[in-house]
């Protein structure tokens, strides 16, 4: 068997240093190789298609007849309320409904069309509110909102077993909320619903502004 080392002491063969910074070479080409570099990934571009789809509906409902409601179900606790439209009502009709209803807050006409969600408020009657639309009657209930207005975070065996939440949320036609306090965004409306809090998001949300 040879001596490992040399007459002068030295190591024969290559130096440990060199094998580690060749593993670690080697390893970083093999990473490079499969993984995409940052600067070929590009976000989602849906939201393009979204602002434009959204930009449709708004110019359809301009000139699209607000559906026939009716008010079913209210929480006052929670400041919220359903609403129930025909079974037919377009998703442009839905729209000019929210914004019917958005112009009536506006102007201090709501409180003819909807009960007050906030009576006698500095901010005014429909400060905070939280308005459903619905298009089957059987959704359009207490149960219904009050299971979405807790939201998707509570705890599974607070909503009962009539409704679960995520039946109730691809029921909504349509989502109206209002809250003054907050300066940023006072409103916000959509077809469909989502929970911006926790990224849950019905199959035909929209949002409209």
């Amino acid at each position: 068997m040879s001596d490992p080392e040399n007459q002068d002491g030295k190591r024969v063969g290559i130096h440990p240093l060199i094998v580690v910074f060749g593993v670690i070479f080697g390893l970083w080409i093999f990473v490079q190789a499969i993984i995409p570099k940052s600067k070929n990934i590009q976000p989602p571009q849906g939201h393009e298609s979204v602002s434009k789809q959204t930009a449709n509906i708004l110019k359809e409902a301009k000139t699209t007849s607000v559906p026939t409601f009716k008010m079913t179900a209210t929480v006052s606790s929670m400041n919220t309320l359903s609403i129930l439209v025909p079974k037919q009502t377009t998703d442009s009709q839905v729209v000019a409904l929210i914004t019917y209803l958005r112009d009536a807050r506006k102007d201090g006409t709501l409180a003819s069309i909807l009960p007050p969600t906030t009576p006698g408020d500095n901010l005014g009657e429909f400060a905070i509110a939280d308005i459903v639309i619905f298009s089957d009657r059987q959704y359009a209930v207490e149960q219904a909102i009050t299971i979405l207005s807790i939201g998707a975070h509570a705890p599974g065996d607070i909503y009962g077993e009539d409704i679960p939440y995520e039946v109730a949320m691809e029921q909504v036609r349509g989502h109206y909320l209002v809250n003054l306090n907050d300066k940023d965004k006072p409103e916000q409306a959509s077809l469909g619903y989502g929970e911006e809090a926790t990224g849950l998001y019905s199959r035909r949300y929209l949002p409209i502004f």
